[in-house]
């Protein structure tokens, strides 16, 4: 099958590869986070620990050190005032999980926002996009109910999905991409494309794709990373994505299919870091 090579695009400097690694993301801007600690926290910890983010930012890199860290292997983001958030993925109704640090590394804000967090994604105004999995949507916190919600970074609800007429539920959000003020997700279990305006107008496509975990859009064109590998290409018209070619194996620039990733979907882009690295990689559907 015909290849589609990921890019490098960024990686941890090895200064700080003695330290355990949390979490990492790219944020709105392009700038990829790794949250570092010198000693792993227990889950369910309550002793505050202190913690260290690195940017890399087009060749710079710097530390945030963040103080009275409280969450265990959170999911984070950055946010556009230069501070961050962090979320635990998993909660229960009486815990505060979600805890927001100024640019100065301060804890500022402490709140709730749902349990079973799949994806967090800040952006570029400083909303919090939070797709939620099947044990959320159906469990026992009405926060994650709707299955997709965007939240201040003060933890006000701004906006949730609601299935109307021709609505599909939300029943897991699978892939989730923010690109400026629109956000895309595919549900399970027929994986349509969901376009979400920043007016909070939904649009719904259907797609013929299956087991989709990432997506990438750039004007009429899409294209969804499946769970194999795959990358499948279409076309946004008014009513559905229409396929357009065959798929393609997405592929590491050494020609080596990766293995299980995080996937974090920004625009035109599919950045993927392999679970057990700190280095990221990209797939840019605008080149």
């Amino acid at each position: 099958m015909e290849s589609t090579p990921l890019t490098p695009y960024a990686r941890l400097p090895h200064t700080y590869q003695g330290l355990h690694m949390m979490s990492s993301t790219v944020d709105a801007y392009g700038r990829a986070h790794w949250l570092l600690c010198e000693r792993i926290a227990g889950q369910g910890t309550s002793d505050p620990y202190e913690a260290t983010v690195v940017t890399a930012d087009d060749g710079r890199v710097y530390e945030t050190h963040l103080g009275a860290v409280q969450l265990y292997c959170p999911a984070f983001d950055a946010l556009p005032d230069g501070g961050f958030v962090l979320a635990e993925k998993r909660s229960t109704v009486d815990r505060q999980h979600v805890q927001v640090f100024d640019a100065l590394g301060r804890s500022s804000w402490t709140f709730r926002m749902g349990d079973a967090i799949e994806h967090l994604i800040a952006d570029e105004a400083g909303g919090l996009w939070v797709g939620y999995f099947d044990e959320g949507v159906y469990g026992g916190d009405p926060l994650s109910h709707p299955g997709l919600r965007r939240w201040s970074s003060t933890g006000e609800p701004l906006w949730s999905f609601r299935p109307g007429p021709g609505l599909i539920d939300m029943s897991d959000c699978v892939a989730l991409n923010v690109d400026g003020g629109t956000a895309w997700a595919c549900p399970y279990m027929h994986y349509p494309l969901i376009e979400v305006l920043g007016d909070g107008t939904i649009h719904v496509r259907p797609t013929s794709v299956r087991g989709v975990r990432g997506l990438a859009v750039n004007g009429e064109r899409v294209a969804f990373l499946t769970g194999n590998g795959r990358l499948e290409h279409g076309r946004i018209t008014e009513t559905a994505v229409e396929a357009e070619e065959r798929g393609t194996l997405l592929a590491r620039p050494d020609g080596r299919v990766p293995g299980r990733n995080a996937v974090v979907c920004r625009g035109s882009r599919i950045y993927l870091r392999e679970r057990k690295a700190t280095d990221w990689s990209v797939f840019d559907l605008g080149d």
